[in-house]
């Protein structure tokens, strides 16, 4: 049942996007396109997850018993600094037109507060390594859900008579904020 509250409160309730607002920039320059936002979801959910992984290990056997608890964030970033670059890598040579549609938005996954906020919160909340797993894997799902819609509405928005002085930037903030609004309603499930 702990898992299930996990997984809803991630994807829904908690959307780290939404309702946490970690992660605004790769969700408003990727989601113009949803088979960019899908690459970007993958390429987070996969980051996100091996680095909450290896940041629990770094924090649990090596910052806590030499009680350096403090250079958590500045290990946080170097090790997520170091997946991005993995992850680059393997999408460069398995998908070329994937990395090349991400384009630039790549590597700011590595500044992608998201994930750092992700690592940081499994050991914040005091999760066990598989409630961190769960909990990366959840939030990852939750923030490719509010980058799969946002692209959807953003795409429909391409065929729609939009102010000229409302387009590009400002309607999708005003969008963003009616999307943040609607998950609200999500709030007191769990």
């Amino acid at each position: 049942m702990q898992y299930l509250i996990i997984v809803i409160s991630a994807i829904l309730v908690n959307n780290i996007v939404l309702a946490q607002f970690l992660g605004i920039c790769p969700f408003l320059g990727v989601s113009k396109n949803s088979t960019t936002a899908i690459g970007m979801a993958a390429a987070v959910a996969f980051v996100m997850t091996l680095s909450t992984i290896v940041t629990y290990l770094v924090q649990h056997f090596i910052l806590d018993p030499l009680q350096v608890s403090y250079l958590q964030t500045i290990s946080f970033i170097l090790i997520i600094a170091a997946l991005v670059q993995l992850v680059e890598i393997i999408l460069k040579k398995v998908s070329p037109a994937l990395y090349q549609a991400l384009g630039v938005y790549l590597p700011l996954i590595t500044t992608n507060c998201t994930i750092l906020g992700v690592a940081i919160l499994t050991i914040t909340k005091q999760f066990n390594l598989l409630e961190g797993v769960v909990f990366a894997i959840s939030t990852a799902g939750g923030f490719g859900l509010a980058l799969l819609i946002f692209a959807n509405i953003r795409e429909q928005m391409e065929f729609s008579n939009i102010p000229e002085g409302l387009k590009g930037t400002p309607i999708a903030l005003i969008t963003a904020g009616i999307l943040a609004m609607a998950f609200m309603g999500f709030s007191g499930i769990v």
